[in-house]
């Protein structure tokens, strides 16, 4: 690509628009974005509308490197999504540029084929009504810009998580002040459809300072693609729903959900490599359930219930996310509180999970954490301190250390490697 001075035009380049379209990812018909005909660079400067990076972006990668993108919270200085590179083979971060400016894009899901980006929009109102807001955006796969395809509404309030089906042909997002779930059909462009189903949850649990109504945070997708499943901490369910991911229509499976432990509160799912196991954090009482799961009959049934914390803690604290390594060997769990990251090895033989650490994260309020593709790095966004924390992880034992780098950023939520 020549690299030239460009004029911006509605969200994108004009020197760039020959390949986005010829990528398959031009403007969209209806999409919520201005004119491209009205669109003028003092209003570009003036922040109303979607920030794309520069032709000659400093986010252009090598054979060697991938992209983070960090959702966050825009009530202060952040002003939307943004982009990294990222050096694998040092675990460091380089070259922050502000990929979109979009509100509160509290959590991020990167379409299967690395085209599309997708984010909530943590609303409580959005074009008048009460409803919060998902975002699809392009990327451009040689200099990493983002164009915003269409923002829809998210079918109902509070959106706080966003999943793709594994044929990015269905997007999930889970509605937490409204405890709802809400499907979208991903067009060919990749932008998105008005919602197909969205279910409203009723009832209540026994915390009465945290479940006096649903509160849906999760989606996950099983990893054959056949069902969803849909952690609601106010209830302390998981819903299982199969669905067509031509249509993006779901039914509940029967049985239709998984009872967690009353009180404590499932926030975030994570599926073993192995397929055979999927372990829940639980947010109110900091625990993580491990469960086998049955992927004919579309069940959990739980094995195991332990602690994210260390041994001697009793403050307060809130369990946030889970996952477990490419390798299977290890699982790895947030908790906001104690401000730490919890190891576990994973038994290989019953899937049972053994606490062997607990580092601290760097910063407070570790909302979301994620591991590189590698394995050999954690990259926590820490929401309260503002920073982007790396620890190293070692591939043999688990066990992370320190490295000393962090970045600040206000109000970081989420971290999507690309």
């Amino acid at each position: 690509m020549k690299i030239k001075t460009s004029t911006v035009y509605g969200g994108i380049f004009a020197d760039d628009r020959e390949e986005f379209q010829a990528d398959g990812i031009g403007p969209v018909a209806g999409a919520t974005m201005p004119s491209m005909r009205n669109f003028t660079r003092r209003q570009f400067l003036s922040g109303l509308a979607v920030l794309p990076f520069a032709s000659h972006s400093l986010l252009a990668l090598d054979a060697r490197e991938k992209r983070i993108f960090i959702g966050t919270y825009t009530k202060s200085t952040s002003k939307g999504v943004y982009a990294y590179r990222w050096l694998p083979n040092s675990g460091e971060l380089a070259a922050m540029e502000l990929a979109a400016i979009t509100p509160n894009p509290s959590f991020l899901a990167l379409a299967p084929n690395h085209r599309a980006l997708y984010a909530v929009n943590e609303l409580d109102n959005y074009q008048g009504a009460q409803s919060g807001a998902v975002s699809a955006f392009a990327i451009h796969p040689a200099s990493g810009k983002l164009m915003l395809k269409n923002m829809v509404p998210s079918g109902g309030t509070g959106p706080c998580n966003v999943t793709a089906d594994h044929t990015g042909q269905t997007l999930f997002v889970a509605n937490y002040d409204s405890g709802s779930l809400a499907s979208f059909r991903i067009l060919p462009d990749g932008s998105l459809s008005e919602h197909v189903s969205n279910v409203y949850y009723k009832g209540h649990s026994v915390n009465v300072d945290r479940q006096l109504a649903a509160h849906t945070h999760c989606t996950t997708v099983s990893p054959d693609n056949r069902y969803l499943l849909v952690n609601d901490l106010g209830l302390d369910r998981i819903m299982v729903y199969r669905f067509d991911p031509k249509t993006a229509k779901i039914t509940p499976n029967d049985p239709p959900f998984y009872s967690a432990i009353p009180g404590s509160g499932p926030r975030n799912l994570t599926f073993h490599p192995n397929r055979r196991w999927a372990y829940s954090v639980n947010e109110i009482v900091s625990t993580v359930d491990g469960m086998h799961w049955d992927s004919s009959r579309g069940t959990l049934t739980r094995f195991q219930n332990i602690s994210t914390l260390p041994k001697g803690f009793h403050g307060e604290d809130a369990a946030a996310t889970v996952a477990v390594h490419p390798n299977g060997r290890f699982l790895y769990a947030s908790n906001r509180g104690n401000d730490s990251i919890a190891v576990f090895i994973v038994n290989p033989a019953n899937g049972y999970l053994t606490s062997i650490q607990h580092i601290s994260c760097g910063g407070k309020f570790p909302r979301h954490f994620a591991l590189d593709p590698t394995g050999r790095w954690l990259v926590v966004a820490n929401q309260n301190s503002a920073n982007i924390v790396v620890l190293q992880c070692d591939t043999h034992t688990g066990r992370l250390s320190e490295t000393g780098r962090q970045y600040p950023l206000d109000s970081p939520v989420c971290v999507v490697f690309a």
